[in-house]
């Protein structure tokens, strides 16, 4: 009987060794954890969401926000890193920007250094071109100090939303951006921070909130869309086995879009990592929102 060619070519290569698997395994091994740490941790994923909000005036039809969260200056996420975020940013031309918390980490660096870093994260975002720029904290920015980091953003042109909102006016008619404060730390104040006008004359909120995990107490407020970070996605994203890494109130809504009522959510998976700098089928995100 003949045997082809790829036929004969399969019989006469020799089985894998032990010593050659452990070997090609071995390789595998710190591959991946390098691919995570240097390629995947870097490899930004511009999302493209349209978000169809029922009580938003066609004035706004179409208004793009840019929605960045979960930097972590310093700690891991390196100044080179940022700045590329910045140039994307600016090339997406948004109308609005958004940035959802959590700009330096608690750790073991000494307070006068993430004092510094939050200054130094501040000026590189001060550099996104867009004019239109809001802010609210995370929890690791109220572990440090949240009048520091405040204070560092707002003396670089990014106003903060804490427990408070803020009109974007149109042909006479208002679009409201809305903040809280951590929810971690206790610092959520929603009636305080979603404006009355929400309720008594239905006019659309957009709410900034870190930890997407208190969405059911947002729901009555009747915000239209709240945008939240915190999670990083689970950063680690192994096939079959569940996030790795997924913090308090953030184990519900782990990434991207979710419905509650009248309520939609979007969750952004960050662009920097803590516990370790590592990213892996999770990469660093820039969310674009079209309202519709």
């Amino acid at each position: 009987m003949e045997i082809s060619t790829l036929e004969a070519g399969i019989e006469s290569k020799p089985p894998i060794s032990r010593r050659r698997f452990l070997a090609l395994s071995g390789v595998a091994a710190l591959g991946i954890p390098l691919y995570a740490a240097e390629i995947s941790r870097h490899e930004i994923k511009v999302e493209q969401v349209t978000i169809r909000m029922p009580r938003l005036p066609e004035v706004f039809h179409g208004l793009r926000i840019a929605q960045i969260s979960d930097l972590h200056y310093a700690n891991y996420t390196e100044p080179f890193f940022i700045r590329r975020v910045v140039e994307h940013v600016n090339r997406l031309k948004a109308d609005v920007v958004v940035f959802t918390g959590d700009y330096i980490t608690v750790g073991l660096w000494p307070y006068e250094d993430i004092v510094r870093f939050a200054n130094n994260c501040a000026e590189l975002l001060s550099q996104i071109a867009c004019p239109i720029r809001y802010a609210c904290l995370g929890n690791h920015d109220y572990g440090v100090n949240q009048w520091m980091v405040t204070d560092a953003l707002t003396s670089h042109g990014i106003p903060v939303l804490t427990n408070r909102s803020e009109p974007l006016e149109r042909d006479g008619v208002r679009l409201w951006f809305a903040g809280t404060g951590d929810a971690l730390c206790k610092g959520v104040d929603l009636d305080r921070a979603v404006p009355a006008a929400s309720r008594k004359d239905g006019e659309p909120v957009i709410l900034l909130a870190h930890e997407p995990d208190i969405l059911s107490t947002v729901v009555p407020y009747q915000v239209d869309l709240m945008l939240s970070g915190h999670t990083h996605g689970g950063q680690i994203r192994l096939p079959f086995v569940p996030a790795l890494f997924l913090p308090k109130l953030g184990t519900e809504f782990v990434e991207g879009r979710f419905q509650m009522g009248n309520t939609q959510l979007y969750v952004n998976r960050g662009i920097g990592t803590v516990n370790l700098p590592l990213r892996f089928n999770c990469p660093p995100e820039i969310t674009v929102l079209t309202l519709a």
